[in-house]
């Protein structure tokens, strides 16, 4: 059985992580799970900060975020909500959402807001990306970003394939614990299959 995950808005909202935790679900390490609501969270942070970006674009980042990784969304979460307790009532739905996919996991940089406490009678554990990136390191030390690298170069089109993450801990560099002013180009990978070439959609570009 997969490893489940619910990834929260402040993962994806940064550009190079939310390509890492894409490709790391790609590569076929855990089953990325996220929905429409989450979605909506990162895309109104999108609009706030970066106003100057089309509302298409960000239409064409929706669509190619679901399309990236399999049965990504979750749907039939809501009911749940009234009865969850979280400090922060805004992310009862994120909650949710692990509970209805099975996660094991929510990836979030604002963990105060999902307290081990809380999440225990779930099954249900939030890490930041930080260690989640670090659970995914491959059995001969390197960092997830370069296997999941060596995967892709494997397939075909190889010399096509776009090297935006060398390592995890460039990539947690470069990660806040809340949704920051933006200031990166906001890629997103899609692709259909490990063997599959990678590309990428520039909403600044």
């Amino acid at each position: 059985m997969a490893f489940i995950v619910v990834y929260d808005a402040n993962v994806l909202y940064p550009n190079t992580l939310r390509d890492l935790l894409i490709r790391i679900s790609q590569a076929g390490l855990v089953q990325a799970k996220w929905t429409n609501e989450i979605l909506d969270e990162m895309l109104r942070a999108l609009t706030r900060n970066r106003p100057d970006i089309p509302s298409d674009k960000l239409d064409r980042l929706r669509q190619l975020m679901n399309g990236a990784i399999r049965d990504c969304l979750v749907s039939g979460y809501e009911p749940l909500v009234e009865g969850l307790k979280l400090p922060d009532p805004a992310d009862r739905h994120v909650l949710a959402a692990a509970i209805k996919a099975g996660a094991q996991v929510t990836v979030t940089a604002n963990l105060k807001h999902f307290p081990a406490t809380d999440l225990r009678e779930w099954g249900v554990e939030a890490k930041s990306p930080d260690d989640f990136v670090l659970d995914q390191v491959g059995i001969d030390g390197r960092p997830v970003a370069a296997c999941v690298q060596q995967r892709a170069d494997r397939g075909p089109g190889r010399h096509r394939t776009q090297r935006t993450c060398s390592a995890s801990s460039n990539v947690m560099a470069s990660s806040n614990p809340s949704l920051p002013s933006a200031r990166d180009s906001y890629l997103v990978v899609g692709m259909s299959g490990t063997n599959t070439p990678t590309t990428a959609v520039s909403l600044t570009r």
